[in-house]
């Protein structure tokens, strides 16, 4: 494809960003209604088609043809999606915009909401009220009242362990549980994550909380462009601060002790092997969700994004094992498949450059008359060689994609590699 009509491609998607804007849209006008209760056993036959018609249809979404892979065999998801991260293309899915619930990998909207707020460095000691409300079973950190943390230490508690205790004590510092939630509902519908209802910051089950894979993959897409989001999401094992303790007369004193991140296609397990590539982004497990997750590789110079939602099989690490499967696939399948939908731009996103003659959009956010137009794409930085499952080194990667300046400029043409700490870190 030349130059000349990648540029207009883009610029298209952009200005269909600008004219949602101008019109007053709001993400829920093109959205299923919200459901009464718990998610049937099936997907609704009616869902959103944000993205695109096919997105909003049940059941298996791919345009195969000759050259193109087929899907793996046995998934059970019940939901899931394959997207290219920086053109925004929908390489396949299933059952896209079917409202579940998120467990954890609702902690990346909130990630995406809560960070830039506060600098890494500003320290908070923790009150008891702070972590006040915290659901029974919840994953922690291991947090102490009275004890002095930094965000530095928050975030790597909320990434790494995935700890309710560190989103409470975050949620805190930003005014409370109601006031974040009602700041990451907000972000949510900025990003036309109209699928999404939030009811607490942790993903913790909560009736009327649910999402979807189409949604979370926007909230990664969101947050892999800030540098801290980035390293945080991919940082494989940290030193986290434990309670202060005094010996007989001498001075206190304070240990640190080991997190891993729970990740398992990041850090690796007894029978899952570190994804060649992988740099990120979140899991989530609860009796209602079942098991999710959201992760971003890259190989080739492609960066994709697949997000699981439910499997049904019950073995061990199955999210990751089907995960690992959608990415074998959209490696190969990428540049041979034709997209089925689109991962739409923020509302508040405004073109950088319209070119005459552009044709209208159309109420999903995606031009009429192109297929597979994405969001700004950023081309990617070169992969490292090498690489097997189970080196246990992920490669750095682009993740230029949505890149908001100052909340309303949506430039093109940006790079955003992942920190050499991907290219340090030691084999698990």
């Amino acid at each position: 494809m030349s130059a000349p009509k990648k540029i207009a491609q883009r610029s298209l998607l952009i200005t269909s960003a600008a004219l949602l804007t101008v019109s007053g849209l709001a993400p829920s006008a093109f959205a299923a209604p919200k459901p009464s209760g718990s998610p049937t056993a099936a997907p609704p036959a009616r869902m959103s088609q944000v993205g695109g018609a096919r997105l909003g249809v049940p059941g298996t979404q791919v345009n195969l043809a000759t050259g193109v892979p087929v899907l793996p065999k046995g998934l059970s998801a019940r939901s899931w999606i394959v997207t290219d991260a920086e053109s925004g293309d929908v390489l396949a899915s299933h059952n896209a915009h079917w409202r579940l619930p998120p467990a954890s990998t609702l902690k990346m909207l909130f990630a995406d909401t809560v960070l830039p707020r506060f600098p890494k460095d500003t320290r908070h000691q923790v009150v008891p009220a702070d972590l006040a409300g915290i659901g029974a079973g919840s994953s922690m950190v291991g947090i102490k009242e009275n004890e002095t943390y930094t965000v530095h230490d928050l975030w790597l508690g909320v990434f790494l362990r995935s700890g309710n205790d560190a989103v409470h004590v975050l949620s805190a510092m930003n005014g409370g549980v109601a006031q974040t939630v009602k700041d990451m509902q907000a972000h949510a519908d900025a990003l036309q994550a109209g699928d999404t209802h939030v009811v607490s910051p942790d993903g913790y089950d909560a009736p009327q909380q649910y999402s979807s894979a189409y949604d979370l993959t926007l909230f990664a897409r969101s947050g892999l462009q800030k540098k801290d989001f980035r390293e945080y999401c991919s940082t494989v094992r940290a030193k986290f601060p434990g309670a202060t303790t005094s010996k007989g007369k001498g001075k206190p004193t304070r240990e640190t002790f080991e997190i891993q991140n729970t990740n398992r296609l990041l850090s690796g397990d007894t029978d899952t092997s570190v994804y060649p590539g992988i740099a990120g982004v979140k899991n989530g497990n609860t009796t209602n969700a079942g098991a999710t997750f959201t992760g971003v590789a890259e190989r080739g110079g492609k960066v994709l994004l697949v997000t699981v939602m439910n499997p049904e099989k019950h073995e061990h690490d199955e999210v990751y094992k089907e995960t690992a499967q959608l990415f074998d696939w959209g490696f190969k399948a990428a540049g041979k498949v034709k997209p089925v939908g689109v991962l739409v731009p923020p509302l508040n996103a405004t073109p950088s450059a319209q070119p005459s003659g552009a044709p209208s959009a159309d109420v999903t956010g995606a031009p009429q008359g192109t297929a597979g137009a994405g969001s700004e794409p950023v081309k990617g930085a070169a992969a490292e060689s090498g690489g097997s499952r189970g080196a246990g080194t992920a490669l750095a990667i682009a993740t230029g994609l949505l890149v908001l300046l100052g909340g309303a400029a949506f430039l093109v043409n940006r790079r955003w590699p992942l920190p050499d700490l991907m290219r340090r870190r030691q084999r698990p």
